[in-house]
C-alpha cells in the first residue's frame, strides 16, 4: 500500500497518529486550524504553531470508488475499497483523505461501498501502521 511522505512541517502529524491521536497544526497567534501542516499562518502569517488534538469525529465530505484502481497494488480491493474525504467536526475547514473501514485494523476494503453516504458520520480509527482511517458511527 502507499506509504506517506513525510516532510519536515507534516512529521508531527505522524508522530501522533503513530501514538494513535489525531492533531491537527494550528496557529499560536490566530488560532486558525490548517492542513496540510506549513510553516507560516495564512491567515495571518505567524510562524508560531501548536498541534492540536481533535475528537476523532467527522463526516463524509465527499467519497470516490475507483473503478478500475489507478494504482496496480490495489487491483485485487477493486472496486469495493473507497477513498473518502472526511471533514472533522472540531474544524469543518479541515478535510483528510483517508479509507472508510469496517472496524479498527480491518482492510480497506471491508465496508460495502453501498453503505456510504455524504454527510455519514464517522470517528478516525489508526491501524498498526499509524495510518489514520474512519469507521461509520451507525452501521
Amino acid at each position: 500500500m502507499l506509504e506517506p511522505v513525510i516532510d519536515e512541517d507534516g512529521a508531527p502529524f505522524w508522530e501522533y497518529a503513530a501514538r494513535g491521536e489525531l492533531r491537527v497544526q494550528a496557529c499560536a497567534d490566530c488560532g486558525e486550524p490548517r492542513f496540510p501542516p506549513r510553516p507560516c499562518c495564512p491567515h495571518c502569517q505567524s510562524f508560531d504553531s501548536e498541534w492540536r488534538p481533535m475528537s476523532g469525529r467527522g463526516r463524509i465530505w465527499s467519497y470516490v470508488i475507483p473503478h478500475p484502481p489507478l494504482l496496480p497494488a490495489y487491483a485485487a480491493l477493486a472496486p469495493r475499497y473507497n477513498v473518502a474525504v472526511i471533514e472533522l467536526a472540531d474544524a469543518p475547514r479541515i478535510r483528510l483523505v483517508g479509507n472508510v473501514v469496517a472496524a479498527p485494523g480491518a482492510p480497506i476494503d471491508s465496508v460495502d461501498p453501498a453503505r456510504l453516504r455524504i454527510g455519514a458520520a464517522v470517528r478516525v480509527a489508526f491501524d498498526g501502521d499509524g495510518m489514520p482511517r474512519w469507521v461509520l458511527e451507525r452501521s
